[in-house]
């Protein structure tokens, strides 16, 4: 009971005369940033006089390293992202510094282990570096699983974003080229494979319940037979002309991503109804793709 109302008083006493907030992880990673940069001058002072050997001058250059690494993930792993502010660059330092921390502990660890092996330092020593390595490897992971997740939110968010324009678009004629079982959409002539092919997919399976068919992604024998770059090309099994396809070529207009639409085999150029991704292959660019 009396610790409940020193508890109370305590919480009392916070209110009446408004005790600033503790500083958020972001600023504590940021105030360790420069404890270990003031260290990292004391302890090269000392090395420069011959007072401490240079050994410890490399560990005060990794403590640092380590702190910066920190600060990373305190904005990245630890913060709260935006999922509209996420992008490629910041999840690849997030994993990066994950990855870092983890290594400079394994070399912790094999030093600490060649001191024990010598008899300078007990078998007790390795415990706390141990369990510090394994924080580190689970961060690691961490850090993997969230950078996926987030590149899911992120391509559904703009999926998302983009509906309202995507079902305008298939309303709409298309009049940009048109030939016998064939209908062209210039768009801005790119199609980044490794940047607009995920998003595409999760879109197409929230839309439709079932993986986006893909016939061909890439070069395949066939397309090298008959005499076709295909690399960075992807090919869809769907008919144009069916709900699939109808919205597969509102999403990509929307997008402005190049693409052909063959609704039957046409010699030479398509061997079936699909919808070919990205400009046309080397062989047809002029007039068609595959």
């Amino acid at each position: 009971m009396r610790q409940f109302v020193a508890l109370f008083l305590s919480f009392g006493a916070l209110a009446i005369f408004g005790q600033t907030p503790p500083d958020s992880p972001e600023t504590i990673a940021n105030k360790q940033i420069e404890l270990a940069n003031q260290e990292l001058q004391r302890v090269n002072d000392l090395v420069q006089t011959g007072a401490l050997p240079r050994v410890r001058l490399e560990q005060a250059q990794q403590n640092v390293e380590d702190a910066k690494d920190e600060a990373i993930l305190e904005r990245t792993l630890y913060g709260d992202l935006q999922v509209d502010k996420v992008n490629d660059q910041m999840l690849d330092d997030m994993i990066a510094a994950a990855q870092r921390r983890l290594e400079r502990q394994q070399i912790k660890l094999e030093e600490a282990k060649k001191l024990v092996a010598g008899g300078i330092a007990p078998q007790s020593s390795l415990t706390p570096v141990q369990e510090e390595l394994a924080i580190r490897q689970t961060n690691l992971n961490l850090a993997h699983s969230r950078a996926s997740l987030m590149g899911e939110m992120a391509a559904l968010a703009k999926y998302e974003k983009a509906a309202a324009e995507i079902h305008d678009v298939t309303s709409a004629a298309f009049s940009d080229a048109f030939a016998p079982g064939m209908e062209h959409y210039e768009g801005n002539g790119l199609f980044r494979e490794s940047k607009d092919l995920k998003p595409l997919a999760l879109a197409f399976a929230q839309k439709f319940d079932h993986p986006l068919p893909i016939s061909a992604e890439g070069e395949t024998g066939l397309h090298r037979a008959l005499g076709f770059d295909h690399r960075g090309r992807v090919d869809v099994a769907v008919s144009p002309n069916a709900p699939e396809g109808v919205w597969l070529r509102g999403y990509l207009k929307a997008r402005k991503i190049p693409y052909y639409a063959f609704t039957r085999a046409i010699p030479g150029k398509a061997t079936a109804a699909h919808i070919h991704i990205g400009p046309g292959s080397t062989r047809l660019h002029s007039t068609a793709a595959d």
